[in-house]
């Protein structure tokens, strides 16, 4: 059966089940969403888990990142956007940034029909091993106060005018730092950063509950990037990574208290096994029910852009080939968004006033894990103009062998 006919058919049988209304609209939003996709997922990264391989035609630098991207992009209409970080893509020595780096890049950005997006401040390299914003030493917070103040330029002048702030900043042992005094530096350097950028740069704060401290992070929870991001009258919420939380915690209950409260945040997707494990997205039952309260919400592919949360990839792990991990993340966001869209809302809480409590998991699950929604998926790439499986498209392209022999 032909692919087209096959998708048809698909969607007559889930329009069916789940109405023509309710279908249409699922092909809508999964059409008009995009998650942004880090420039460093495409370089040689991956250090500790697996030493120094690197897969076979990783990009030796940001201009052939941004030629990784471009393709990503072309086929799955996903990734317009380029996460960056400013000490890994905008600095020759890796200590200080530089201006003119960036707007050679910028340049070469556009000429790929690209945009520049999400920049984040690099905390975590050299000089910052007793901490970047509560470092002991003025100077050394000073220096990663003004590269802050720098990418919040860059976000403004170049990108989508938000920055993402993630500190490496804790301890190892008890007694090594002083936690309230350590939390009281955080909040004082972050209240200056607030101060001195732009009043309309959005600033996003994440939070992780280790890494490298093992015995404390300065911000190791949702509740402690609240209180920062509440320091702030407008323009900054939390950020929140999947693989930053302890087993089990339910992270879609995260979501729906911080869009209850208002607040317009951040989510950076990937799959975790073990801790922050920075895998491929995997369109898994946690994965749909995040996306069920984002779209409840009204936070994904809403009309009204500024309602949406801020969408970005934050995957690296070390021995999978790049592109295709990346479009299978898009992919597999696709269809876990795509399945959030097909709950009946009202049937939910029909079921919920009744109390009838199987009923309600049972009707849940049996949409958010037993829908195949690829037709309506396909559908909506179809409409664009793009191929309707990507990673089949990718595997056929060539482009794989093309840039292992241009950058063995």
């Amino acid at each position: 059966m032909k692919i087209e006919k096959w998708v048809e058919n698909g969607i007559l049988q889930l329009s069916e089940e789940f109405g023509e209304k309710r279908v249409k609209e699922a092909i809508r939003i999964v059409k008009n969403f995009d998650v942004e996709v880090p420039s460093w997922v495409f370089g040689p990264f991956g250090g500790g888990r697996f030493g120094k391989y690197t897969p076979p035609g990783a990009a030796r630098n940001l201009y052939e990142k941004i030629d990784d991207i471009s393709f990503v992009y072309k086929l799955t209409g996903c990734g317009k956007k380029i996460m960056t970080h400013v000490l890994w893509d905008f600095s020759e020595d890796g200590i200080e940034p530089d201006f003119k780096i960036v707007e050679k890049a910028y340049g070469y950005v556009k000429e790929k029909n690209l945009e520049l997006g999400t920049v984040s401040p690099t905390y975590f390299l050299s000089g910052s091993h007793r901490g970047s914003f509560t470092n002991p030493e003025k100077k050394i917070r000073e220096r990663y106060i003004r590269q802050t103040i720098f990418a919040s330029e860059i976000a403004k002048k170049f990108g989508n005018g938000v920055i993402s702030l993630w500190f490496p900043d804790g301890s190892l042992y008890p007694g090594q730092v002083d936690l309230d005094e350590n939390y009281k530096l955080m909040k004082e350097s972050i209240e200056e950063v607030y101060k001195k950028i732009s009043d309309d740069v959005f600033v996003l704060i994440e939070y992780k509950l280790f890494e490298p401290g093992t015995y404390s992070t300065t911000i190791p929870d949702w509740g402690t990037s609240y209180l920062l991001v509440k320091l702030r009258e407008k323009n900054s919420g939390v950020l929140i990574d999947l693989g930053h939380h302890p087993h089990g915690v339910n992270v879609e209950q995260i979501v729906a208290i911080l869009i209850s409260e208002g607040v317009r945040c951040g989510f950076h997707f990937n799959t975790r096994y073990a801790a922050d494990d920075d895998h491929a997205v995997e369109p898994n039952p946690q994965m749909a029910r995040i996306f069920y309260y984002l779209v409840k919400g009204k936070v994904v592919s809403n009309k009204v852009k500024s309602k949406n949360w801020f969408y970005g990839l934050d995957q690296a792990s070390g021995l999978e080939n790049r592109i295709e991990a990346v479009i299978h993340s898009i992919d597999s966001l696709q269809i876990s968004l795509a399945k959030a869209c097909l709950v009946d809302t009202e049937k939910l809480k029909k079921l919920q006033i009744e109390g009838d409590i199987i009923g309600a998991n049972r009707y849940f699950n049996d949409v958010l894990m037993n829908s195949d929604v690829r037709p309506i998926v396909f559908k909506s790439r179809m409409e664009k103009g793009l191929p309707p499986e990507p990673i089949k498209e990718f595997k056929n392209s060539g482009y794989q062998r093309k840039i292992e022999k241009e950058r063995r």
